[in-house]
C-alpha cells in the first residue's frame, strides 16, 4: 500500500462522513498504524494537493486538508461500488463511449485505467461500454484532450455475451475466490480489542478489495455467470468490515479529537 492510496482510503472510508477534512497532525496519527512515517504522509499529501484531490484549509486545531469537489465525486462513486449502495436495476441499455480516434500509446496508458476505474470495459481500440453512465466521464476525457461520442444503446444480441467480451469474467471470478481464500485467515485473526490494530487491518483489507474497482464494473445479476464468486466475496468483505468497524471508528475518533481532549484522555 502506498501512502497516497492509504490517504484516499482514509478520506473515503472515514473522513468523508466527518466533514471531509483533517489536520496534517491527525493524518500522521491515522497512518501511523499502517507504518507510514510522518515525512511519507506529508509527501503524499503534497502530491495529492498538486493533483487536485485535496486543498489546504484552516481548521480549529491547525492547518489541514479538505477534499476538493472532484475528490468527493470520485470517492462517492467508488464507495457506491465498494459497498454496493447503488440500486441494481438495469434497463437493458449500455452507456457507450466511442473515441473520436485511437489515442497514442502514452495517452491510452493513462485513459484506459481511468475508464476501467469508472466501470467501463473495452470492446476495441475506441469503443467502451458500461452498465451505467459515470458522472466523471466527461472530466476524464477532457483532461486528456480526448473527444468522444457518448450515448445509451441496446445490444442486438445476448447482453451477457457482450459483457463477456468487455470483461474477463472467468478470470475475475477466480480472483474473487482467491481473495477470500487469502484473506480469511488474515482478517479472522483480528478482533476489536486494539483499535489501532483493527483500524490497520480494516484499511489493508479495504485496500486489497478496492483493487477490484479497476476490474469489476458492478454488472447486474442477469449479466453475470451462474454461481458468481463475486457475490460471496462481497458478503465476506461486508461481514469482516462490519465486525471491525466499531474499533476502527474509535481509533479514527481519537485521532481527530482536539488536542486538549487527547491530552486529557492520556493524562487521565
Amino acid at each position: 500500500m502506498r501512502a497516497r492510496s492509504a490517504l484516499f482510503d482514509v478520506y473515503g472510508g472515514h473522513l468523508r462522513q466527518r466533514g471531509g477534512a483533517a489536520t496534517i497532525a491527525a493524518l500522521v496519527r491515522l497512518l501511523e498504524p499502517l507504518d507510514f512515517a510522518p515525512p511519507a504522509v506529508r509527501t503524499a499529501v503534497s502530491r495529492t494537493v498538486r493533483q487536485g484531490w485535496l486543498e489546504p484549509v484552516r481548521l480549529p486545531d491547525g492547518p489541514g486538508y479538505a477534499m476538493t469537489p472532484r475528490a468527493e465525486t470520485r470517492l462517492d462513486e467508488a464507495a457506491a461500488r465498494i459497498y454496493r449502495t447503488r440500486p441494481s436495476t438495469w434497463d437493458g441499455r449500455w452507456h457507450v463511449v466511442v473515441l473520436d480516434e485511437a489515442p497514442n500509446r502514452e495517452v491510452r496508458e493513462r485513459v484506459a485505467p481511468s475508464l476501467q476505474l469508472l466501470g467501463y470495459g473495452s470492446l476495441g481500440p475506441v469503443t467502451w461500454i458500461a452498465p451505467r453512465p459515470s458522472p466523471e466521464l466527461r472530466g476524464v476525457l477532457a483532461a486528456e484532450g480526448v473527444g468522444a461520442s457518448v450515448f445509451l444503446g441496446e445490444h442486438e444480441g445476448e447482453p451477457s455475451d457482450l459483457a463477456a467480451r468487455a470483461w474477463d469474467l472467468a478470470e475475475l471470478g477466480a480472483d474473487y475466490a482467491r481473495f477470500v481464500a487469502e484473506w480469511e485467515p488474515v482478517v479472522s485473526a483480528v478482533d476489536g480489542g486494539s483499535p489501532p490494530v483493527a483500524f490497520a487491518a480494516s484499511q489493508r483489507f479495504l485496500h486489497a478489495w478496492r483493487k477490484f474497482l479497476f476490474r469489476d464494473p458492478g454488472l447486474p445479476d442477469e449479466l453475470l455467470p451462474a454461481g458468481w464468486a463475486g457475490t460471496g466475496a462481497a458478503a465476506f468483505f461486508d461481514r469482516h468490515t462490519g465486525r471491525l468497524a466499531g474499533a476502527a471508528r474509535e481509533f479514527v475518533d481519537d485521532c481527530l479529537a482536539p488536542a486538549g481532549a487527547r491530552e486529557a484522555q492520556e493524562s487521565g
